[in-house]
């Protein structure tokens, strides 16, 4: 039992029921661990709320409507994002069914209430020119660092994994050779991923060095930190930052932006939705809609080339002198808006120098690793004053 005495500014302990449903979405639901701990957070958040006044999820059945009107009425003061609110409530809908189920309570106290209404906008990615030149700012050589850091950017664009999927890799995930690599995606799902050429070379590289990041025997992670341990989400979001930073690009990028990048990318150059679909591990169709939006030159162009009644002609044969499309892509050249493949975009990327038996050549001091905060990691062209 947890007790309802916890000040409102402390960390309260959860109680076994909401430790119990925590246990229940890891080892039966197979949730990942970023959800585990987000959902973890907002638990801890509503039992703080509880605790102020004189509650605890200890005891579920005192719970009713008006504490969580009052708990959203909180989050809102608190300026949580619409996201964040709808996820908290989206956790406690799971909670208050989980006891549902084992008798511990009637009726939920969330029955009635809806989910903040979020606004719908599409997902942020780089067009092919700029992810080739964040792919290509990652130095090549015999530094361990550079070598890992290259083939994170590298797997995460040429794969579509999530970053989770990514870190959570083992050594005997990945046949660089075959040119796939398996991984465990959400729900404990298995999918197998296919790797670029230039991901396979990249991979090489690092595989190459990987022991200078000294690990325990033991240790399987693909992807390790500057201690050998698995790198971690964190590390990951400085690494893409500062990739993003040496590429000269004027947005910050993280590993989320080059997976919706992967997908949009496969949508425009002819991909089917169902295959980007199983690539990128959704089980829903309308989930990858989101994710992988067409841009409206191309919706146009589809709908000019296919409708009889578009006025173009292609369909009948007459038409107007430029279609729909083409008078969209005119005005989005004039904007410096980037809409397709255009110069380096458009050929296809070559190979990375290789050495005998498909071994990557090193060169440099393998056993020397500079992380994060060092001073002795130089950015390319001096933009970058630290690697991670």
């Amino acid at each position: 039992m947890c007790s309802t005495n916890a000040r409102p500014d402390e960390t309260p302990q959860l109680p076994e029921n909401a430790e119990g449903f925590l246990a229940w979405l890891a080892v039966e639901k197979g949730y990942a661990n970023a959800t585990l701990e987000a959902y973890r957070d907002d638990l801890v958040a509503f039992e703080r709320f509880l605790a102020g006044r004189g509650l605890s999820t200890a005891e579920p059945k005192a719970i009713g409507r008006r504490e969580m009107q009052g708990f959203l009425a909180e989050q809102h003061r608190l300026r949580q994002a619409r996201s964040s609110m709808g996820r908290r409530l989206s956790c406690l809908r799971g909670f208050f069914k989980h006891l549902i189920r084992r008798g511990a309570l009637a009726k939920s106290p969330l029955d009635g209430l809806a989910n903040p209404k979020l606004p719908r906008t599409n997902p942020k990615s780089l067009n092919v020119d700029q992810a080739f030149a964040l792919l290509d700012s990652a130095p090549q050589g015999g530094d361990p660092v550079q070598a890992r850091d290259k083939a994170l950017a590298e797997l995460l664009y040429g794969s579509g994994l999530r970053v989770s999927e990514a870190l959570g890799l083992k050594l005997n995930d990945v046949d660089a050779n075959g040119g796939l690599a398996r991984v465990t995606g959400k729900g404990s799902k298995e999918r197998l991923a296919p790797l670029s050429d230039t991901c396979r070379q990249a991979l090489a590289a690092y595989m190459a060095l990987r022991h200078a990041f000294s690990p325990l025997p033991s240790e399987q992670s693909l992807f390790l930190g500057l201690k050998g341990k698995p790198l971690q989400r964190r590390q990951a979001n400085r690494i893409l930052e500062g990739l993003s930073l040496q590429a000269g690009l004027p947005v910050s990028v993280n590993p989320h932006a080059l997976r919706h990048s992967f997908a949009s990318h496969m949508l425009q150059s002819g991909a089917d939705m169902r295959a980007v679909q199983e690539l990128l591990g959704h089980s829903r169709l309308s989930t990858t809609q989101r994710y992988t939006h067409l841009n409206l030159d191309q919706i146009t162009r589809a709908y000019d080339k296919a409708h009889p009644r578009s006025g173009t002609g292609e369909a009948e044969g007459h038409g107007k002198d430029a279609s729909a499309g083409e008078t969209l892509a005119r005005a989005d050249t004039a904007k410096g808006v980037a809409t397709g493949k255009t110069g380096r975009a458009a050929k296809a990327r070559k190979p990375a120098p290789v050495g005998e038996a498909g071994e990557v050549e090193k060169s440099g001091n393998p056993g020397r690793i500079v992380e994060p905060g060092s001073t002795g990691a130089a950015g390319k062209g001096g933009k970058v004053g630290k690697k991670g």
